[in-house]
Order: structure tokens, then sequence, then C-alpha cells
């Protein structure tokens, strides 16, 4: 199938701007909702949402999260708790202004983790959604992944990092320095989604490349011993953190198959829904 051209807008959440963007026609089915990286951005995903929408044949929707792409900015420092607010708070408040309904959210890494925590929320999830798909998710901190980002922290500092960044976002050292002293303040080794995680209510697909610097397949293996709900995890040895960029076809593969009407993921998702 060919890919779907986009169609870029931009939302107007609390006052203050988002970039965003659709792929394919939206009808029927779920739409599915992409959650960016901790330095991506609408941009970034590449010509993945376009690829999605033909292989699925459903809506894509992306936005750039505050402080990241074309998106306002977001001061500094952020709270350690930025992915539960983005989350509970502001992730509601845009899938009301882009007007979107039953929805399947697809998160990466940082992005991954957000849609986890949507989908666990204490009084139950957004009636609207109906299954997660998660690529290189973390629910809990791993020491590999404090050191990849330590690491990150000198590319940016002494590397080229930086200018890679500026070509995508309008406030890079907002999108660098808001995930990345986050993530490396001591407080935040207690991050941990097992309670969130314990609660979803819909199927999820974890992607997990066996190469990733930033994360093992302890975080899937988590999941699927503390979630109540069905996940399928397709392990991809050769990728690193990016699957779908790394690996594309195997990752479109798995969305597509996961998705598919006759699947029992698909099924779990209607019926959760409906219900």
């Amino acid at each position: 199938m060919s890919a779907s051209p986009m169609r870029p807008l931009t939302l107007i959440v609390d006052g203050a701007r988002l970039e965003a963007a659709w792929w394919g026609e939206r009808q029927g089915a779920p739409a599915l909702v992409l959650l960016h990286e901790g330095l991506g951005s609408v941009g970034l995903w590449r010509d993945f949402p376009a690829r999605l929408a033909a292989a699925t044949g459903r809506a894509v929707f992306a936005y750039s999260r505050f402080g990241y792409g074309g998106s306002d900015p977001r001061p500094l420092p952020w709270p350690l708790t930025y992915m539960h607010e983005e989350a509970l708070e502001v992730l509601p408040r845009v899938l009301d202004a882009a007007g979107i309904g039953p929805h399947v959210l697809l998160g990466h890494s940082d992005g991954a983790s957000i849609a986890a925590i949507a989908a666990g929320r204490q009084g139950g999830a957004d009636p609207r959604l109906a299954g997660l798909v998660l690529i290189a998710p973390h629910f809990f901190v791993e020491d590999v992944c404090l050191a990849a980002i330590a690491a990150a922290r000198v590319a940016y500092e002494r590397g080229d990092l930086r200018a890679r960044l500026a070509r995508y976002h309008a406030h890079p050292d907002i999108a660098f320095r808001g995930w990345n002293e986050s993530w490396l303040a001591p407080g935040f080794r207690a991050f941990d989604l097992r309670d969130e995680v314990a609660r979803w209510s819909v199927p999820a697909l974890i992607l997990q490349g066996g190469q990733d610097p930033y994360g093992t397949v302890a975080q899937p293996r988590f999941a699927e011993r503390v979630a109540r709900v069905p996940v399928r995890t397709r392990l991809l040895d050769e990728a690193r953190h990016a699957p779908h960029l790394e690996t594309p076809e195997l990752a479109l593969a798995a969305v597509a198959g996961f998705l598919e009407p006759g699947s029992d993921s698909a099924g779990a998702m209607k019926m959760h829904y409906n219900a």
C-alpha cells in the first residue's frame, strides 16, 4: 500500500500551541495515537506514521509535547512526575482538541511509559481507549538506561547531538534538559509503574529491541507478569531503541497483526470498547 501523506495542524490546549499531524482516513476502526520518545517530536517519527497508516488502514495522529518540536515551550525544570502529568492531564485534553474518539495509544520509550500510565489511571482509563502498543517502554528504572542517558548528556554538551536536535526542536535545550535532568535526578530511581500496569483493562503489544541500550527484556517481562490483561511481546533481536525505524517491516507487521480484526487482541479491544 502507498504511504499516506501528512496533514499538519496546530492544536490549542490550555491556551498554548501544540504541533500535530494526521495521516490516513478517519473512519471506522479506532485511530492510532502516537506518543513520542523523550527526545522525539512529530518530525522524528520520520516516515513511520505514513507507513503505519498504509499498513493498518487506520488513521494515525501524532503531536509534539510541550517543549518539543514546533510546540510551545515548557518551563524548566520539569517535575519528576512529568510523564504522569502528560498522561493524566495533558493527553485527555489533546484527544478532545483533536476530536479523537476510539483510539489505540502507540508510544515509544517515554511515550510508551506515558501510554502505560494513561491506561492504568486510578478510577479507570479513558473509555475511548481500545488498546496499547508500547515500543521500548520503561516501567521501572534500569542501570543500563541511566548509563545511556548519562552518555547522551556528554554527547549533547561535547558532541553534535544539540545541533542534530535543533533541526527538529524549536527549543532544543528545553527538550533535552527537561528529559535528561529528570531521568538523572536521584529521586527518579523511584519511578515504578507496577500499580498502573496492574490496572490495565485493554490488551497490549510490546516491541523490544534486543540491542536496546536504554532497556532490557526485563521491561516486557515485567508487564507480562504484572498485567491482568493479554500482553503480547515481540522481541526484535537486531533492533536497538527504535525498532519502528531500525526494523520497520517487522515492527509494522507486528502492529498490523495485533490490530487485525480476527486476532485475539483485536477481539479483546472490541469487547472492551463496547462494554
